[in-house]
């Protein structure tokens, strides 16, 4: 559909369903969102407003449960959430890629070169060109296209935006170039390759999976090149809680070393036993091994690794209490590892922070807020970003309304879980 058919579809009922099952009571106030989306791309691209334009979506992911247990191919608990990013695209015979991501300056690469640069590392062009590199690699023709995106996942609010950046643009290559053939897994392996590969970061697969699948799910990476995905079937938002993203408002500029130092430090630990991942490695040999393992790594790599083995098995503990309607089990499994994360994943404070440790703050007063009653943790990858409460209903208001006095307006971040992942609005 061109333009003006997309700017009259968008006033049908059919289209207010179909928003319906992407926001789930909010889609009047994200139709709006669609109607800019379309006055943007005819700002930056008016000569294609007669082309036949695609409507895409990608969500941002909360982690509920496994914290950093995805890069030694353990379990997770993940779910998507109702902020997201969208585009709309057209496909061009130019050879280039072209997006301008509302707020960012355009992005273009160019399809003859799809070389890993080491200027693009830890830009938005990595991104694109990873993503298109792989499905070339699938055998995928890809001419070109041109897309504006504009988001609802705010940038270091800990439900990954890159992610769901990577997975918007799997879905836009997948619809116009693929057949649709790529399924959301498989999606959430290419955006991995990309940010891996191209990006610079050593991601798991948890983020561009929840955001790919949509809904609440638990991963059992095991085997990362065919993980296990199940889709719960639980109505969250009828179990009393609600959950809320709170900023602690810390940078995660400079935190790259810190991130990379987990899996490091736990694959060396795995190496000692001739395995590559700590998953490959049992429980309880690690655990006879132990003061060989302190002398030769040290102790923040032996309790890293309790933590893995801690949270990993906690998992499928929270999807049965969850499938069980058990909020009781449930949130104690969620205090638990968060418990682990600050004491033997240590993500909390990074190295040598001892004027800031904002993350630490705001976790602190998560515990003095809720005073025994609903849940917290670290959320992802820790150290900055954004924390995780489970808050009761009764207690939504104040809790929202003290924490912003306390840290900021605009720290809490009030979601709800989004039955559908990355899509193509058709």
């Amino acid at each position: 559909m061109n333009l003006i058919d997309w700017k009259k579809r968008l006033l049908t009922e059919d289209f207010q369903k179909k928003l319906n099952m992407l926001y789930p009571g909010k889609a009047k106030e994200n139709l709006p969102r669609y109607e800019h989306l379309l006055d943007l791309f005819s700002e930056t691209y008016p000569e294609d407003t007669a082309e036949d334009i695609h409507l895409f979506s990608a969500p941002g992911r909360t982690e509920i449960g496994g914290n950093h247990t995805d890069h030694e191919h353990g379990r997770v608990l993940a779910a998507s959430v109702d902020l997201d990013m969208i585009g709309a695209a057209v496909p061009t015979n130019d050879g280039k890629v072209s997006i301008l991501s509302e707020g960012y300056p355009a992005c273009t690469i160019d399809l003859t070169d799809m070389s890993v640069r080491k200027e693009e590392v830890n830009t938005t062009a990595a991104l694109i060109r990873g993503v298109v590199k792989r499905f070339m690699d699938l055998s995928c023709s890809i001419s070109g296209f041109r897309a504006v995106v504009t988001s609802a996942v705010l940038p270091g609010s800990g439900i990954s935006s890159s992610a769901a950046f990577e997975v918007l643009i799997g879905n836009i290559v997948n619809g116009l170039f693929y057949g649709g053939k790529a399924d959301p897994v498989e999606i959430a392996q290419i955006s991995q390759y990309a940010e891996n590969v191209y990006f610079g970061k050593p991601s798991g697969l948890m983020d561009q999976t929840a955001s790919s699948v949509g809904n609440i799910l638990t991963i059992d990476f095991a085997d990362p090149s065919n993980p296990i995905v199940e889709k719960l079937d639980v109505d969250f938002d009828s179990m009393g809680y609600s959950l809320v993203i709170i900023n602690c408002w810390a940078s995660h500029a400079d935190l790259t070393d810190e991130y990379t130092a987990i899996p490091v430090e736990e694959q060396e630990v795995a190496g000692f036993f001739n395995k590559k991942v700590l998953n490959e490695v049992p429980k309880g040999a690690f655990m006879e091994r132990i003061p060989e393992l302190r002398k030769a790594f040290g102790d923040r790599a032996v309790l890293r690794s309790f933590h893995f083995y801690a949270d990993t098995e906690r998992v499928p503990r929270q999807v049965e209490a969850l499938k069980k309607g058990d909020m009781n089990t449930f949130l104690r499994l969620v205090n638990e590892s968060g418990r682990s994360s600050w004491m033997y994943l240590q993500n909390i404070v990074p190295c040598g922070a001892n004027e800031h440790q904002e993350m630490a703050i705001a976790l602190a007063l998560c515990d003095e807020l809720l005073a025994g009653r609903g849940a917290f943790r670290v959320h992802g990858g820790g150290f900055a970003g954004t924390c995780q409460a489970f808050v009761p209903d009764d207690m939504i208001d104040s809790f929202t309304e003290r924490m912003n006095r306390l840290l900021g307006e605009g720290s809490c971040h009030v979601l709800s879980i989004r039955p559908t992942g990355g899509c193509e609005l058709l």
